[in-house]
């Protein structure tokens, strides 16, 4: 979407500067003109994007580590807590597990991904990383009401 809005703003710039031109210019070469820098700007957005595979990569793992941290966290408290704390938070903390599995696989599939699937992998990776954030926020509450600070 936002690579769209820039190619609209990059046409209706480039037909404003095509139109206060002064030289006579046939329409068909200011439409290759234009076809021709719209192609330009696509592809260094989408070299640009692509190029920051690694950065993303290094950030998400990041992000995995911290859940992880997180995880190590929780589960030392839930250790403190009742017989019937423990048993209620086994499940919960299972799940969270696979999750944290799941993103490390969703990571490796973003490693290897191609420039031509990248912009998907990059989506379905965030999207992944947002519902875990979720369900660790929804966990951290959960405890937070069974456990007193």
């Amino acid at each position: 979407m936002k690579n769209k809005s820039i190619t609209f703003a990059l046409l209706a710039l480039t037909s404003l500067v095509v139109g206060c031109n002064k030289k006579e210019k046939t329409a068909s070469q200011d439409l290759d003109k234009v076809k021709t820098e719209v192609n330009a700007v696509s592809q260094d957005m989408k070299d640009n994007s692509y190029a920051q595979k690694n950065e993303f990569i290094k950030e998400k793992q990041g992000e995995v580590n911290k859940l992880t941290e997180d995880l190590d966290e929780i589960s030392k408290k839930i250790e403190k807590s009742s017989a019937k704390i423990k048993a209620e938070a086994k499940p919960k903390m299972e799940r969270l597990r696979a999750q944290i599995d799941a993103l490390s696989k969703q990571l490796d599939e973003a490693k290897n991904a191609t420039e031509s699937t990248w912009s998907d992998v990059k989506s379905t990776t965030n999207k992944a990383f947002e519902g875990v954030k979720d369900s660790f926020q929804d966990s951290r509450k959960w405890l937070s009401e069974k456990i007193a600070p």
